[in-house]
């Protein structure tokens, strides 16, 4: 049964790979589509006037870690940042996060990403690496616990994330592949080689595709070097294929769009809590989809919260049965 926050009796089961970073968050009220000139695409020149502004907490790994934390585990993130980390990491701490093998480089900055919507949630976004890059000095191995059960390889430094799953392959650690947007940072061989023998991999539609396509490979072929394949599509749901079957889960009914950025990482946290609770995949995801809704009704990535009643009672009436927890 789902605990609250800071119930839990193993520290590190779950090693969350990936960035830490700050957020520049803004909404745009019109279309992005609407002032992109089709003959003018090799000489763009635009400015947004944006309706919303503001800096929260982010990063990947932030993200996947607090929406755990949430829901009472306490993850250890493996991650780099800068000397201006020192109140991130109070908040982590006090959320109920290990934040033991966080490495600071007092001389960078942490990460930046600064992230813009229209009103169809189409995102643009802009990343400053800032400590990010130092990520492959850290091995991932070394970060594990006794009680260490899985990992996620969440977007980070290409360099690192190859490293990190080379790593959780050679120490036995099971890991889910989460390349993300990183995907076109890769070539399709060094794809290949990354999501070999993982628990799983975890994309959007749009970043399948590219994966794919990249790769060379079919969905098929895919199934025969991982356990399953998650392919979110934001509204629409997700879609989860083990070898042999495919499955769509629903999205949850949300009360307001606010705000798609970090929704997916939401998703990811609550697929981890159901698979580290024993859930099949299918089932993991429906309690992803759950996270994902809270964390598109709030403006930033780790601004949402969920008390254990709230969550199972969405969780009942989205899917009609009661929470497998």
């Amino acid at each position: 049964m789902m605990t609250g926050v800071n119930e839990s009796d193993a520290v590190g089961r779950i090693l969350v790979a990936g960035s830490l970073a700050f957020d520049f968050i803004m909404r745009y009220a019109g279309r992005f589509q609407d002032h992109i000139l089709p003959d003018r695409l090799d000489s763009i020149n635009l400015s947004f006037l944006t309706e919303q502004a503001r800096k929260d907490r982010g990063g990947c790994a932030g993200n996947i870690a607090n929406t755990l934390a949430l829901l009472g585990e306490t993850p250890r993130i493996v991650a780099t940042v800068g000397g201006d980390f020192e109140n991130y990491n109070f908040y982590l701490k006090n959320k109920g996060v290990d934040t033991g093998c966080i490495r600071v480089y007092e001389d960078e900055l942490t990460a930046t990403c600064t992230v813009c919507a229209d009103r169809l949630n189409n995102q643009l976004t802009f990343f400053c690496v800032g400590a990010m890059a130092r990520a492959r000095e850290l091995n991932l191995a070394e970060c594990a616990t006794p009680d260490t059960k899985i990992a996620i390889i969440s977007p980070d430094d290409p360099t690192a994330m190859s490293q990190h799953c080379q790593e959780a392959r050679e120490a036995g650690i099971p890991f889910i592949y989460d390349p993300s947007f990183q995907v076109i940072a890769f070539d399709g061989e060094q794809l290949l080689r990354d999501v070999e023998g993982a628990k799983g991999l975890i994309v959007n539609d749009y970043e399948f595709s590219m994966f794919l396509k990249k790769s060379g490979i079919t969905q098929e072929e895919l199934l025969n070097k991982v356990g399953f394949v998650i392919v979110t599509k934001g509204e629409r749901g997700s879609t989860v294929c083990t070898k042999g079957r495919c499955a769509d889960v629903k999205s949850v009914r949300v009360a307001e769009a606010l705000d798609p950025t970090g929704a997916g990482d939401a998703f990811r946290g609550g697929l981890l809590y159901g698979l580290i609770k024993g859930l099949d995949v299918e089932n993991a995801a429906k309690i992803g989809s759950v996270c994902g809704a809270y964390a598109v009704e709030h403006f930033g990535t780790q601004n949402f919260h969920f008390t254990p009643e709230q969550f199972k009672a969405r969780y009942k009436e989205t899917f009609e049965e009661e929470p497998p927890l």
